[in-house]
């Protein structure tokens, strides 16, 4: 009898890949980690997309919304577009509530605005504007000095108007990011025709406007070093200046002094927030 064979267990394929894989810890996923206050916003952004996906705009139905609000009356359409003079060349475009009347007729839209900054001289603002149907987003960041020209800051309740101002400002910019100028556009030139009026209610938007500007302290006469002509040479193109010179200040775009060249003794005038009434006297809306 020869000599018993050795028995040789065989290894199958299942334990030669065993051998090979590492362990399971090795290659599970690696999640980042996710606040519970991030998560309730993504699902809240994703349910916003789903809503705007399935109930899509109408761009007649946004012209026809847009364009009634802003020329539901004067004091509405006289506050749909600004107009100022820097650096020798003059800059003009759709207003802050014009922004918030497009966005509000586009539909769809989610937007805010936010001060990300502060330092003894300035504050920065972003504003963010968020297409959830076109997924096309704008976030624009504007800064505004909180210091007069002596270097010394503003007291706080303005330094808060300033913090309002420029997330107005940034929110207006971002939403113009989004929506399309080309459908803006018919709606702000005729928001400035009601707002400007005819040849028959001239004299009556000369005395709006002049008491509109006595809110910031601004005389006749400064009125009409600005035109550079009378008042009552004044023509329509001139109420259409004042009435968009009026809404950049008031929107914080600029100044009373960089508009009308007044050497400032203290703070900036700055616009006020709506219902805020100024100590001596309440500054009326133009066309009120």
């Amino acid at each position: 009898m020869g000599r018993p064979k050795k028995f040789v267990e065989k290894e199958t394929p299942q334990d030669s890949l065993s051998h090979e894989l590492p362990p399971e810890e090795s290659y599970l996923p690696v999640l980042p980690d996710v606040s519970p206050i991030e998560e309730i916003t993504r699902a809240e952004i994703d349910t916003q997309i789903s809503t705007a996906k399935k109930y899509p705009r109408s761009v007649r139905k946004f012209r026809t919304e847009a364009l009634t609000m802003a020329c539901c009356d004067v004091e509405i359409a006289g506050q749909c577009f600004y107009r100022l003079q820097r650096a020798g060349k003059v800059i003009e475009g759709p207003s802050v509530r014009l922004a918030e009347i497009c966005a509000s007729a586009w539909g769809n839209v989610r937007s805010g605005a936010r001060i990300i900054g502060e330092d003894s001289k300035c504050v920065v603002a972003q504003g963010v504007s968020h297409d959830l149907e076109k997924n096309v987003s704008g976030t624009i960041e504007i800064s505004r000095r909180i210091t007069d020209k002596n270097g010394h800051r503003f007291s706080d309740d303005m330094v808060q108007v300033t913090k309002n101002a420029a997330c107005s400002i940034a929110l207006r910019n971002a939403i113009f990011k989004t929506i399309p100028f080309a459908y803006v556009k018919p709606i702000y030139e005729q928001a400035k025709k009601v707002a400007v009026g005819n040849i028959k209610t001239l004299n009556a938007r000369k005395a709006e406007m002049v008491k509109a500007f006595l809110g910031f302290k601004i005389t006749v006469p400064m009125l009409e070093n600005y035109l550079g002509k009378s008042l009552e040479d004044a023509g329509l193109a001139d109420i259409e200046n004042l009435i968009g010179a009026y809404n950049a200040i008031k929107d914080g775009d600029t100044t009373v002094g960089e508009q009308f060249k007044i050497k400032s003794k203290g703070e900036t005038v700055m616009p006020k927030e709506k219902g805020e009434k100024d100590e001596k006297e309440e500054m009326p809306p133009f066309g009120g």
